[in-house]
């Protein structure tokens, strides 16, 4: 859309699926409502009740890009995403704790992470497994994967795993259990820095607004 940067819409990336199941009830509360439904829509920017907001749909990894680099002015993200991605450029003004699980390490039962001093780690959160195995001596093998993490212990890929879990149910079913605790993480609502300048009122105005539609834990 052209235009400048503070006479177009403020632009919300959000993701669909969870996220944006349980982000959808809180923008409501602060009257924001998107004109169509993103999971029967195949636009990518969707308008809302508001004129000057829409709502841009994109990949829940993604979401931090489009708002560092101003292809959106705010987003909903798991802090999970944002902790791998580094958080660079955004600030992170509400915890809409919704979306809520755990970012784990998990292998076989029995599996002792001190008796040995390197582990082959399949994982997408490279960066976050990095940190969290250095912090503790521990070398690591990253195998970079994006999906059926609980896969790669069975055919002997890794030795752990590092993801978001919620229930356990699959880890459960496919033999392996938490093994360690990396982070709690809910979903966070994130803002462009030079965004968070420019709109400073209208998007202060939104914040309050979601801030008080958040059911604190």
């Amino acid at each position: 859309m052209s235009g400048s940067a503070d006479s177009r819409p403020l632009r919300v990336a959000l993701s669909k699926g969870r996220i944006f199941n349980e982000t959808l009830p809180l923008f409501e509360a602060a009257g924001i409502m998107p004109s169509e439904d993103p999971e029967k829509s195949r636009k990518l920017i969707i308008p809302s009740n508001e004129s000057d907001v829409e709502f841009l749909i994109v990949r829940a990894s993604d979401v931090p890009t489009y708002v560092q680099h101003a292809g959106a002015d705010l987003g909903v993200v798991g802090k999970d995403v944002l902790m791998e991605h580094g958080g660079e450029g955004v600030v992170e003004p509400i915890d809409l704790h919704i979306a809520k699980c755990k970012l784990m390490v998990a292998g076989f039962p029995g599996t002792d992470l001190e008796s040995r001093r390197r582990f082959r780690v399949a994982t997408k959160f490279t960066d976050c497994a990095r940190r969290h195995f250095a912090a503790r001596g521990r070398q690591v093998e990253i195998i970079k994967l994006y999906g059926s993490m609980e896969l790669a212990p069975l055919v002997g890929l890794s030795d752990l795993i590092v993801d978001v879990v919620d229930t356990g149910s699959t880890l459960k079913a496919n033999g392996l259990v938490p093994l360690e605790h990396i982070s709690d993480v809910s979903s966070r609502l994130i803002v462009n820095r030079a965004s968070m300048k420019v709109r400073h009122a209208r998007i202060h105005e939104i914040l309050e607004r979601l801030a008080g539609a958040v059911t604190p834990a």
